[in-house]
């Protein structure tokens, strides 16, 4: 069985199990639950030996030490395993998304700096996120975000060579489309699957790709996703606390187009990641005559 891959690892590493349930684990990890001899819950996943764990592990870290957010604690960490503290189902009321909404202010106007990018490239799913620093963000987010993608199979077989010249305009375009303002520490992907609840009720985080970059990247994950109603209490606080930059919610898919390119370069686009990033090219394309 698959779990019995994730259960030799947790032996392997000293993990005295008595009970493992299956979870989902993303695009690439063998993930669940542990019930430990002492009664206490850890959440594990593996995977073939990489650095994926470790560029979690230092993000979680950084969001927590830098940004004050309330991540898992890490039991755990090697190539092929990676051992967190158990959370639970995020809440659904508009006092949890109140205090999801303090807690992401908190992160983006205390990490506020002059670069972006971070002292590592991250993944996505199995890809690399690069992180390579720049000063312009128009710059960063065109080749770090949006161009490099262009070097995916996946990406090159959706995006004939007209389209991908008009994505090519289209970052050219950026500083007409988004405010310039300064990068924060930013979780990534903020989308409402990594939202979760500790034992306490209060909001905490999973799967970071940390780096800096404009925070509306956060906003927009959590935007553009189905979610519950309640969660417009929490774009109503956030923008109390902080006020994104002007029409940001115009964008929302330009700001998230990274992670668009990422379902198409994993082969997981079932649900309509291209067509989204054809409309925000369409304004892009050169009328042939």
């Amino acid at each position: 069985m698959v779990v019995e891959v994730l259960a030799d690892q947790l032996a392997a590493a000293g993990f005295d199990v008595t009970v493992l349930e299956q979870m989902a684990g993303g695009c690439i990890c063998i993930a669940g639950v542990a019930v430990l001899r002492d009664g206490s819950r850890v959440f594990a996943k593996t995977l073939p030996d990489a650095d994926v764990f470790e560029v979690e592990a230092a993000g979680l870290s950084a969001l927590a030490q830098l940004g004050g957010v309330r991540v898992p604690a890490v039991a755990h960490v090697s190539p092929r395993l990676l051992v967190l503290e158990a959370l639970q189902p995020r809440g659904e009321d508009e006092q949890f998304w109140e205090q999801l909404a303090h807690m992401v202010a908190a992160l983006h106007t205390s990490t506020v700096t002059d670069r972006f990018g971070w002292h590592r490239d991250g993944w996505h799913g199995r890809m690399r996120q690069e992180n390579a620093w720049e000063t312009d963000g128009y710059q960063f987010y065109a080749q770090h975000r949006i161009l490099r993608w262009l070097r995916e199979k996946p990406v090159r077989e959706e995006f004939d060579r007209d389209q991908r010249r008009a994505i090519e305009r289209l970052c050219l375009a950026l500083p007409e489309l988004i405010p310039p303002h300064p990068p924060s520490l930013t979780h990534g992907d903020m989308w409402p699957g990594n939202i979760l609840t500790d034992s306490t009720g209060k909001p905490a985080l999973i799967d970071p790709a940390v780096s800096y970059c404009w925070p509306e990247i956060d906003l927009a994950a959590l935007w553009c996703q189905p979610r519950p109603p309640a969660s417009d209490r929490f774009f109503a606080v956030y923008e109390d606390l902080t006020p994104p930059c002007d029409g940001w919610r115009d964008h929302a898919q330009l700001l998230r187009v990274w992670d668009l390119f990422s379902v198409i370069a994993h082969g997981l686009d079932t649900w309509g990641a291209a067509r989204i990033i054809h409309e925000l090219l369409a304004p892009h394309r050169r009328r042939r005559t």
